[in-house]
């Protein structure tokens, strides 16, 4: 109620879409329909409720409601297969599943061993838990919940390992959101250019939570697409995307200072934004891009300033609230210019990995600082730059290598569009170090060696450059390491 309640009586418009608009009064019905649904299917408070459903209004509703009928709201990557479903929807022990009608036979199997109640929301708002929600009443009376009680579980990405599930609690999402309304200084005047999924931190939480909290507006589209953000981008006062999008629109010559004259603010994270897109970006529209650093276990934890100097290639400083150290492994705090993991503590860090107690304990310090695997540094003015995971770390010959100082060195070479450096087997040197490019016809690995050989020592460079079309990423846009290292494991062999 403190996020979607304040403004439930509204007239004012929640959500433009392509096919029409809904007002904050027209959403708060529709969330107490689907909340009446919910709970006629047998929801108690705390159960979880797993979703993977197209984005659409009817979806963002569903979120709401069931947060309000007290539930635990589990979203689920559209991508994933029955076999992926299976693991989430048996983990998380959910009471309620949501899919596709065209996954409804696949899922069926699940969802009955799960002792779980299958429900069916399509894309186009039909399905069995929209045609239950229709004979609801449109008054709805929230289940009380308190601050620590859980809100939400995002699953992790599983990369190494089975994925786990980040626990957030409410106090983990208003918390936030607040933090970011006066970081970002978002107001009921905003209008939001919303393309991201909705299944995800930064869709969802950062987003929605945020503008449904201020009373603004949000441009709500399916996905991405160029064209269309252009179309829709002078109703917009704020927009918020993985670098991709940015890089997209800077591809398209009808993006240019006219057309994003009047927007206040560009928000991109997700995934690291190339210093150079973000030149290039400001040299087009006169913005500067304000990159902010965050993570499924703790939502936003910093950002450049609204106001002062946004600098390429950083992530910003500590948010309000937010505690944050770099150390080593041992725990110990490096000094400012060295590479630490970044380590946070403040009302934002979730409360644990669902059912998983050795993984939270071993992810947190003794004095409740959470360890996020991220590595970083940090300047004299205490901007902080993301270097790489610790899992990308490379060891070649007893010494480390951070992939992101060899990348940074690549991309500013003429031609190439974006790298990726990762480590593979060696038999000398227990991993070696590769770079994989995306870059024009005429670049030659010989002409990138020539233009980071007195940059870097010879231990750092590349002992093979590879190119490809694109990299492989993930729906949010982030660079999959592990597929490219798995693929390339025996190049050394």
């Amino acid at each position: 109620d403190a996020v979607f309640g304040v403004h439930s009586q509204s007239t004012e418009t929640f959500l433009y879409t392509e096919q029409g608009e809904v007002s904050y009064a027209d959403f708060t019905r529709l969330t107490n329909k689907l909340a009446q649904a919910l709970s006629h299917a047998g929801l108690q408070a705390s159960e979880r409720v797993a979703v993977q459903a197209k984005k659409s209004v009817m979806q963002l509703a569903l979120y709401a409601a069931t947060i309000k009928a007290g539930g635990v709201y589990l979203p689920l990557n559209t991508s994933y297969t029955a076999h992926e479903l299976d693991y989430f929807i048996s983990n998380a022990k959910a009471s309620i599943v949501i899919v596709d009608d065209t996954a409804k036979d696949a899922v069926m199997p699940i969802a009955d061993a799960a002792g779980a109640t299958l429900l069916t929301l399509n894309a186009d708002e039909t399905g069995s838990l929209v045609s239950a929600a229709n004979d609801q009443s449109d008054q709805f009376d929230a289940i009380p919940r308190g601050p620590e009680d859980l809100g939400a579980i995002l699953y992790t990405s599983g990369t190494t390992g089975r994925s786990k599930g980040a626990m957030l609690c409410h106090r983990n999402l208003l918390s936030n959101t607040q933090v970011l309304e006066q970081t970002w200084q978002f107001t009921s005047e905003d209008t939001l250019l919303h393309m991201l999924p909705i299944y995800h931190t930064h869709g969802l939480f950062v987003a929605c939570n945020l503008l449904a909290m201020v009373g603004g507006s949000m441009i709500f589209l399916t996905h991405f697409d160029a064209e269309r953000a252009l179309f829709w981008m002078p109703q917009a006062t704020s927009m918020m995307g993985v670098p991709t999008f940015y890089t997209r629109l800077l591809s398209e010559p009808m993006f240019t200072s006219d057309v994003s004259r009047h927007m206040r603010l560009f928000i991109s994270g997700s995934a690291p934004l190339l210093a150079a897109t973000h030149i290039e970006f400001e040299d087009r529209t006169g913005h500067r891009i304000l990159e902010r650093y965050g993570m499924t276990e703790t939502n936003m934890s910093t950002s450049n300033p609204y106001r002062g100097e946004r600098r390429a290639g950083t992530v910003g400083m500590p948010l309000p609230g937010v505690t944050m150290r770099l150390a080593d492994e041992a725990g110990k705090i490096v000094i400012k210019g060295e590479i630490g993991t970044i380590e946070l503590r403040g009302d934002n860090v979730f409360t644990g990995y669902w059912e998983m107690p050795e993984k939270t304990a071993e992810s947190f310090r003794d004095d409740g600082f959470f360890i996020t695997g991220d590595m970083a540094r940090e300047d004299e003015d205490g901007y902080i730059t993301i270097v790489g995971r610790d899992k990308d770390l490379i060891i070649s010959g007893g010494l480390n290598i951070y992939p992101k100082e060899i990348e940074s060195l690549i991309d500013a070479h003429h031609g190439v569009t974006e790298s990726a450096v990762i480590g593979v087997p060696h038999p000398d040197f227990g991993e070696g170090v590769v770079a994989i490019l995306v870059a024009d016809d005429n670049v030659t690995a010989d002409a990138v060696m020539a233009g980071i050989s007195d940059k870097l020592a010879k231990f750092k460079q590349p002992k093979k450059i590879l190119f490809v079309d694109a990299l492989p990423r993930n729906t949010m846009g982030k660079v999959q390491k592990a597929v490219m290292r798995k693929e390339h494991e025996k190049m050394f062999s």
